[in-house]
């Protein structure tokens, strides 16, 4: 269980970590090989380009679960605490049916790349690989706007 309230909490976070401290490193290994030994690395900017991909999507479900979007806080503000929750809910709604309508171009898109085989240029990676990232974040997206909407849902109920 508490396994399972760790991911819920901190997924997104520690991916981004992750994907970040990676482009971190492997970019600087590129710099040194590029500045002190004068050889270039074939394969450092497209995988860093490809971690950077993987860590915008994922930003998305990441903000989500903050409620973290551009909005206008100050009409939110003069809100009493329930008609604050409607709003949001509203919002919420709004931004499941988006991702919803998203899923399926994503999910066609990434099978394409499936059915293509394609690979990257330097790496040899399956493009489906990265081409999965708008599927996998959008589904994320959509489970983070769900616990959002219910949390709001039961904040309208209360009052």
């Amino acid at each position: 269980m508490k396994i399972i309230k760790w991911l819920n909490d901190n997924l997104e976070e520690f991916i981004m970590v992750i994907l970040l401290m990676a482009m971190t490193i492997i970019m600087g290994i590129q710099i040194c090989a590029r500045y002190i030994f004068n050889y270039s690395l074939t394969w450092s900017e497209e995988i860093t380009r490809y971690l950077f991909i993987w860590s915008a999507f994922i930003s998305l479900s990441y903000c989500t679960r903050k409620c973290i979007s551009i909005k206008i806080e100050q009409i939110l503000a003069a809100f009493s605490k329930r008609k604050k929750a409607f709003a949001k809910l509203i919002n919420h709604t709004i931004e499941l049916i988006f991702f919803c309508y998203l899923i399926p171009y994503a999910y066609r898109y990434l099978i394409t790349s499936i059915v293509s085989g394609q690979l990257s240029p330097a790496c040899r990676l399956p493009m489906y690989v990265i081409q999965a990232a708008p599927f996998m974040c959008f589904l994320l997206v959509i489970i983070r706007v769900l616990q959002r909407w219910i949390i709001e849902l039961n904040v309208v109920r209360r009052g």
